[in-house]
């Protein structure tokens, strides 16, 4: 009765941060608000959602990545939801595509360095898995109040048109539709596409617009005459289809993506999927509430695998990480999980859950080396609050042997996909494939927290570092203010562990439902097929 108890708790605490998720999300999702909706309705343009509603095929999913992108972080510029861009991965005629879609509602569809910085994560995964991709452009250029974050450096604005560059000559089908403005350097953005098309008295395409000619050149002319549809397909040529509507626009897409021919795949293995025994949605009752309990992660990987079914690696050896074959939706998977559940060595010692240990780390560095071996995408479930500490650790070699799991993940060529379920604290983010470490996908559960260390143990530190300059300084400092400073520390070190504030950078790629993992990383591998490995695995330098 208490275990059931216990579960319903966690399930009642998983479902009120999923509440939280959606009501951000909720807000998120209308942009830049109702009002310049209607105003871009009154204009006949449909929103960046109703666009990429239309175009993808009816009663198939859009992943949305990166809805979080911006969240809180330009309040004094009025705010820039998702980025000002809306991004993810939809089927088109049957074809995987990643769609990329300015959003006019949110400053006129201005690039803050958020939208660039998401933009760029757009194209990098692309490019990483010969990804067909669909721009939906509406945008007013770089936000000028900004330039000086979004314009000259090499992950700013240009690197876009270096990226279509590139992506052109890797033979990846790009596709641009000028839905709306298209201004200045972002002008080359679709005509570096593989085609261009534009809509019919809403879309405009230029380098100046009609006021800043006036400025240069003296000449009076009107935004249409100098770059609309008519110009573009039939003066200049610098567009290739015009199109009477938005409707129209994403159908004639719609019939490209159609005809795209089909590309040598990676040859993953997958069978006929299995559902679980175990329900996905029983993880809301598996994962603890408060986020030091433990678990046994092996109930995690019931609810997600096929058919409840995995092949465990050294079971007893290294119990601190969970080794394990599997398929996921079909998909073979290799899985490294971390493991919260308290066990016991055969030496006799107490290995602590989410701790990563000397075996361990040898056993996950081995089995990354198999999975690379056999090609089999590797799944990663962190919930790691670092690498284990003290003199019996040091002694025993935890530098080399966590050193040896880091190789072997920066060199792995087969698709990663990591999932953030709870904690992801310093060295074990990088071991167990942190954002740095090219995940071809990273989602994180509304239970995640992303930090250096943990919060209680921070915020101690950095009153001790805080409290030591004041008393440097010939500063008092008393116990009631001394508790007070730390209860400010940890409210700020707590805020940067939230789920959203690390979605919010783009640390991870989207914020998901847990019971909807199974089909984010089904997804991820699907995409990840489009690309063939070439590149042998080599760990380079690594002490065994």
């Amino acid at each position: 009765m208490g275990t059931d108890l216990e579960f319903n708790k966690n399930d009642d605490a998983m479902r009120l941060l999923l509440s939280e998720i959606e009501q951000k999300l909720q807000k998120i999702r209308i942009g830049g608000g109702k009002l310049r909706i209607e105003k871009q309705h009154a204009q006949g343009k449909l929103t960046a959602r109703e666009r990429i509603d239309f175009l993808i095929d009816k009663n198939t999913i859009f992943y949305e990545l990166g809805a979080f992108a911006g969240y809180e972080m330009y309040e004094s510029e009025g705010g820039c939801p998702a980025g000002g861009v809306v991004m993810g991965v939809g089927t088109v005629k049957g074809r995987l595509c990643l769609i990329v879609a300015n959003d006019a509602t949110v400053k006129a569809g201005a690039w803050f360095p958020i939208t660039a910085k998401k933009s760029l994560r757009a194209q990098e995964i692309s490019m990483e898995n010969r990804l067909p991709i669909i721009y939906l452009v509406d945008s007013a250029g770089v936000y000028l109040p900004m330039q000086d974050e979004v314009f000259p450096d090499k992950e700013h604005f240009g690197r876009i048109f270096r990226n279509n560059s590139i992506l052109s000559s890797m033979g990846i089908t790009q596709i641009a539709a000028i839905m709306g403005s298209c201004v200045a350097g972002g002008a080359y953005l679709p005509i570096l596409s593989d085609e261009a098309m534009i809509v019919d008295k809403t879309g405009s395409i230029f380098l100046a617009g009609s006021y800043l000619v006036k400025a240069a050149i003296g000449e009076d002319i009107d935004n249409e005459t100098l770059g609309g549809a008519t110009t573009h397909c039939e003066i200049s040529g610098v567009t290739d289809y015009k199109c009477v509507d938005d409707k129209d626009c994403l159908t004639r897409i719609r019939n490209i993506v159609d005809k795209i021919g089909s590309f040598e795949t990676a040859g993953f293995s997958r069978i006929t999927p299995e559902a679980p025994k175990r329900k996905p949605v029983d993880i809301y009752g598996i994962i603890p509430a408060s986020r030091d309990k433990a678990y046994d992660v092996r109930d995690v990987l019931s609810c997600l695998v096929d058919n409840s079914e995995f092949e465990e690696y050294k079971e007893r050896y290294g119990q601190s990480i969970v080794c394990a074959y599997a398929r996921i939706d079909g998909w073979a998977v290799g899985i490294v999980a971390n493991q919260r559940k308290v066990v016991k060595s055969k030496k006799g010692e107490m290995q602590f859950g989410g701790v990563v240990y000397s075996d361990s780390a040898d056993k996950a560095a081995r089995f990354i080396m198999n999975c690379n071996q056999k090609r089999i995408p590797l799944v990663f479930l962190q919930d790691v609050t670092g690498f284990m500490v003290g003199s019996r650790s040091e002694h025993g070699g935890i530098i080399k042997d966590g050193a040896k799991m880091v190789n072997a993940v920066a060199n792995s060529v087969v698709p990663k996909i990591t999932i953030v379920m709870g904690n992801s604290f310093g060295a074990g983010n990088y071991a167990m494939c942190g954002k740095a470490y090219d995940p071809r996908f990273i989602f994180a559960w509304p239970t995640s927290q992303l930090a250096v260390m943990g919060g209680a143990q921070a915020a101690k530190t950095l009153l001790q570092i805080q409290t030591a300059n004041m008393k440097a300084e010939g500063k008092q400092i008393s116990k009631e203010e001394e508790s007070a400073l730390l209860q400010q520390i940890t409210l700020r070190y707590q805020r940067q562990m939230k789920p959203w504030y690390a979605a919010a950078r783009l640390w991870v790629d989207e914020i998901i439902d847990p019971a909807q993992t199974r089909d984010y990383i089904s997804m991820s591998i699907a995409v990840a097929n489009l690309s063939p490995v070439t590149k042998p695995f080599n760990s380079g330098i690594i002490q065994t």
